[in-house]
């Protein structure tokens, strides 16, 4: 039993730096991606055809009037008389979408795992120690 216990000391040193190395960083670059996040609004808007393409008409929260063209082509049933929700950033109102934003947390995600493997890794080799 002495053998396989001698082989998994090794084993989890490497572990946790595996787990360490990468996944700090990446916590890291996670929170700074999030801070720099510009955060994105909603209004009440209406849709226009111009060109050919629909377009996005609403007011944003300091009551100036924003028009956007998608890149969706108009039919006469995409257009619809009532009013639609927008959601659009605050920092580039250019960018919107009639759908709320996803934010891809890949890096938050990766970071975490990494980082618990570099945790688990490391009590392992202490429990190791003891025994």
């Amino acid at each position: 039993m002495a053998g396989s216990l001698d082989v998994l000391g090794p084993i989890l040193e490497m572990m946790t730096w595996v787990g360490f190395v990468p996944g700090v960083p990446l916590l890291i670059s996670a929170w700074i991606i999030a801070r720099r996040r510009c955060v994105w609004a909603t209004a009440e808007g209406k849709q226009f055809a111009a060109g050919g393409f629909l377009g996005l008409q609403w007011q944003d929260q300091s009551n100036e009037e924003q028009k956007v063209l998608l890149d969706i082509p108009a039919r006469d049933d995409t257009i619809d008389s009532g009013t639609v929700v927008v959601h659009y950033d605050l920092c580039h109102p250019s960018r919107c979408s009639l759908r709320p934003p996803r934010h891809d947390n890949t890096v938050l995600i990766l970071g975490w795992i990494l980082t618990g493997v570099g945790i688990v890794s490391t009590l392992g080799g202490f429990v190791l120690l003891l025994l």
